[in-house]
Order: C-alpha cells, then sequence, then structure tokens
C-alpha cells in the first residue's frame, strides 16, 4: 500500500511512516493483534498518529471488522530491523 493512499495520517505520523522502509511498513500491517478473532490479522482502513511520541495506526481488522490498533513505539532505527543491538 502506498504512503500516497493514507489520507488520515497527521503529518508527523505521515513522516514516521515514511522513514519506515516498505518491508517493514508491511510486517506492521499484517501483524496486528485483534481481541475478537484472537490472533494476529491485517489492519485495514486505518489511520495514523503519533502519541507520546510513538506511531499509533487504528484501523479494522480484515477478516471481523473489528477496531484494531497497532503502535510503533519511538523512531524507527535500521538496527532494531536487523535484530543488532544498540551499544
Amino acid at each position: 500500500m502506498g504512503v500516497e493512499s493514507l489520507p488520515d495520517f497527521t503529518q508527523s505520523a505521515r513522516q514516521r511512516w515514511e522513514s519506515i522502509p516498505a518491508n517493514i511498513r508491511q510486517r506492521l500491517l499484517t501483524n496486528v493483534w485483534c481481541a475478537h478473532c484472537r490472533r494476529e490479522v491485517t489492519i485495514t482502513n486505518f489511520s495514523g498518529t503519533i502519541n507520546s511520541g510513538d506511531l499509533l495506526l487504528v484501523g479494522k481488522c480484515a477478516e471481523c471488522h473489528g477496531d484494531v490498533a497497532r503502535v510503533s513505539e519511538g523512531a524507527y532505527r535500521p538496527w532494531q530491523a536487523m535484530g543488532a543491538r544498540n551499544g
């Protein structure tokens, strides 16, 4: 999904989202917990904001259409995606 198709992102959330590589963004979207389905699902029809310094995606479960959310903590750091430790 291209960033240009995300009209409900705040400016700061869009900037944070764009700083994350596409393959990691895809993993974030397909790794969302749904309390109703009781498993990982894909988030759809989502919007993005920054909340307490974290990127918050709020949308719907692709399967049951219930409300779901995904938090990506802090700023994206490439070494976190590669599993390396800082320091």
